[in-house]
């Protein structure tokens, strides 16, 4: 068997039009919750949304779904009476129902939250300073 030994030493580079593929750059992370935004999940398809302090209501941008936001003395919390998952409502509900099970929670006298003047407790009055 008779080997031939092939000239390599000529190397016309690649073909016409070639170009070397690269990668595009990866995204930017996101940038970091400033203090005037805060977060809520949307209550029809559960993404997480972020939005400007102060706003009353969000727009999903998935779903389109209007959501009321409720700042945190306007919310109560109780465990489902079913499978025991921490729910949130509404300050002045009279009953919650669960979304992973639909049971329908009770929100009794002892689980209802106070007004939010009583949770801040009365003023106390100024002293008097005898000099």
């Amino acid at each position: 068997m008779e080997f031939q030994e092939i000239d390599n030493d000529e190397d016309d580079g690649p073909p016409p039009g070639w170009e070397p593929i690269t990668p595009p750059p990866p995204p930017p992370p996101p940038p970091p919750l400033s203090s005037d935004m805060a977060q809520m999940v949307c209550g029809s398809c559960r993404r997480l949304l972020k939005y400007l302090k102060g706003a009353r209501y969000v727009r999903c941008s998935c779903c389109s779904t209007v959501n009321y936001v409720l700042e945190a003395q306007e919310v109560g919390q109780v465990k489902c009476g079913s499978c025991a998952l921490l729910l949130m409502y509404p300050y002045g509900a009279s009953s919650v129902r669960c979304s992973s099970c639909t049971n329908v929670t009770e929100i009794g006298v002892h689980n209802r939250r106070p007004p939010w003047s009583v949770q801040q407790g009365q003023a106390t009055p100024p002293t008097n300073v005898v000099q």
